[in-house]
């Protein structure tokens, strides 16, 4: 039991010493270890699924906290097409829960992947939004409804 303590402090003190870049990567070492390869398969085919997907808590039309509301809400108002989105809720599945914080190695949910990037948590997509980034962004990947008509209204015209 003493060798046991000794042990884990020595572990746990070498973490905290050390510089950020180093913790980062020693906790993005022990994540991948608890994600399963059948949870990261799972996760990589939902992320590859739409060219924008939202991991959230609730459902775009009932979301289940403020956070994952202002998400939806945000991307309602870039005019995101909805054929080119996916919602995945993760509180459905605990696993998927859990498995994703560890895939992106961002703790909070909703989490917003843009043509299989992950972007960031609600904080990022509200201030990209605020900033004018997230429509330069969506407009570069071609996943806004008004691009969508004008691509149809192109094809009709020919």
């Amino acid at each position: 039991m003493f060798a046991r303590t000794i042990l884990s402090r020595q572990l746990l003190r070498p973490a905290f010493a050390a510089p950020a870049a180093a913790r980062t990567s020693f906790l993005t070492s022990i994540q991948a270890r608890f994600l399963s390869d059948q949870t990261r398969q799972a996760i990589d085919k939902a992320v590859s699924s739409a060219p924008v997907v939202l991991f959230m808590k609730g459902t775009p039309e009932t979301p289940q906290c403020g956070f994952s509301r202002a998400s939806i809400q945000v991307l309602g108002m870039q005019g995101v097409d909805p054929a080119k989105f996916a919602a995945f809720n993760v509180l459905e599945d605990n696993e998927l829960r859990q498995g994703i914080k560890e895939y992106s190695d961002w703790p909070t949910i909703p989490q917003l992947y843009i043509d299989k990037e992950f972007v960031g948590g609600c904080d990022i997509i509200v201030s990209m939004h605020q900033s004018g980034e997230l429509a330069k962004l969506l407009e570069e990947k071609k996943v806004l409804a008004v691009e969508a008509e004008a691509a149809e209204e192109e094809a009709k015209k020919e």
